[in-house]
């Protein structure tokens, strides 16, 4: 569902009809995923402030949630801006779109036109949701720090508002202030609260390191469409885009995401070069892109572990049954320090992740058995926790190589998708020799996407 021609006036967190997406994507049946747990909410609420309520689940979380984010802003705004926060004077409106005499919230027609979405109106310094169908969907898939996320994400376009980047200033200078950066910027924004109620001190909500995990599961399903290209007005970014703002905002807080503009801030999302690409939706079937990127692996790890003095051996590519036969404890690719050989499962698990997720988390879980060679290589431990977040950490500086290549094996749109999508739902690509990985899926796409975008050097290599 493209939202109606007054709602394009709001920051809506997604021009989709987002109760498909979250139905059918593969960001959401991927198997391992984390399931919800008992909650984040501390305490009851008063839910009055909201308008259209009707004082159950839904609506407690979301109004402990704006409770404490504008309590996050009055203690943080003006110590990092200089200038005085205040509160959202337009109000809140929790929308039941089942209901068609609903009346509808500022910057809407009518109420079913919020349908699938969340959104902030500017023009009257409001935000809206729809609770009948996207935040239980949201709760019941991702627990209720997918909640939170959104309304944050919500709230940091009021923080723009605030510091002078409305919608007439984005109409000025559209080059300065585009869709995607405005939406990284929220992103960034919401990963700063998080990171104040992960450290304890938000009034009514907890966020543990499992529910964070579910939260960034959460927002990697609100990611653009594959194909959608960084300069589309309605652009809000993929899954790495997305994530990597949100981290940065939970790693550095809220005066970096102020600072974010188009020249000190990469966007990896893009079109299909060619139509074939597109047809495919960017994957190759699973033989080729095992051959291909085993190939290119090789190239690139013999000349990483030549450049640091080390001697590369070529691994063996082994093909072999549903679990690796020199380490199970691996996952669906194993790197055997006995003979140096890389195993992969060729007919069970890795298939299937390769058909449900895509092509390229088969090659992520390749190059992280292939920075384990490289590690061997150089007389560096394959095992302990150094060595999961460095295969992490090499893992993403081969992708890295990747983003900006013209032809041969490349990225294809939606590939680095698919690799935060293995990230969170699995910790296969930390894994080390004896088959223990990093717990948190924060942690595990924090270190990948340290060597995706610094590159060797940020691996301590």
């Amino acid at each position: 569902m493209l939202v109606s021609r007054a709602a394009r006036r709001a920051h809506p967190v997604a021009l989709l009809a987002l109760l498909a997406l979250l139905l059918t994507s593969c960001a959401t049946n991927i198997p391992g995923r984390p399931v919800p747990g008992d909650g984040v909410l501390t305490r009851a609420v008063d839910t009055s402030i909201l308008r259209g309520g009707d004082g159950g689940p839904i609506d407690q979380l979301a109004t402990a949630t704006l409770l404490d984010v504008q309590s996050y802003w009055r203690t943080t705004f003006e110590s990092t801006f200089g200038v005085a926060w205040h509160d959202l004077s337009g109000g809140f409106y929790s929308v039941d779109t089942t209901d068609r005499a609903a009346a509808p919230p500022p910057c809407v027609q009518v109420a079913v036109d919020v349908e699938g979405n969340a959104f902030y109106c500017p023009g009257a310094d409001a935000i809206a949701w729809d609770r009948s169908a996207l935040f239980p969907l949201l709760q019941e898939r991702y627990g209720d720090g997918g909640v939170v996320v959104v309304l944050a994400h919500e709230v940091g376009h009021a923080v723009h508002q605030r510091l002078g980047i409305d919608p007439a200033q984005q109409r000025r200078q559209p080059r300065r202030f585009p869709t995607i950066l405005t939406e990284a910027m929220a992103d960034c924004y919401a990963g700063s609260f998080v990171r104040w109620v992960a450290d304890g001190n938000a009034e009514h909500l907890r966020l543990d390191r499992e529910e964070l995990d579910r939260a960034l599961s959460a927002l990697v399903t609100f990611r653009d469409p594959v194909g959608t290209a960084a300069t589309d007005t309605a652009a809000h970014g993929n899954a790495f885009d997305r994530v990597s703002a949100f981290q940065d905002g939970y790693q550095q807080g809220p005066l970096l995401c102020a600072n974010f503009t188009v020249t000190n801030r990469t966007f990896t999302q893009g079109r299909f070069a060619t139509l074939q690409d597109q047809a495919s939706g960017g994957n190759l079937p699973f033989n080729e892109l095992v051959k291909a990127s085993t190939q290119d692996l090789e190239l690139y790890f013999a000349g990483l572990v030549a450049g640091r003095g080390g001697r590369w051996q070529t691994p063996q590519v082994r093909p072999e049954g549903q679990t690796p036969a020199c380490s199970a404890d691996q996952g669906p690719t194993a790197f055997c320090p006995a003979d140096g050989a890389i195993e992969l499962d060729g007919s069970g698990q890795l298939p299937r992740m390769h058909q449900q997720i895509g092509d390229y988390s088969t090659a992520t879980l390749l190059a992280s058995r292939y920075s384990l060679a490289a590690l061997e290589a150089l007389g560096r431990p394959t095992e302990g926790e150094n060595a999961r977040r460095e295969a992490l950490c090499l893992t993403g500086t081969y992708t890295g190589t990747l983003l900006d290549r013209d032809e041969g094996f490349a990225l294809s749109p939606g590939d680095l998708d698919e690799a935060v999508q293995v990230l969170l739902g699995y910790d296969y690509v930390s894994r080390d020799v004896a088959g223990h990985g990093l717990a948190s899926g924060f942690d595990r796409v924090d270190e990948f996407r340290a060597g995706t975008v610094d590159g060797v050097p940020a691996c301590g290599l």
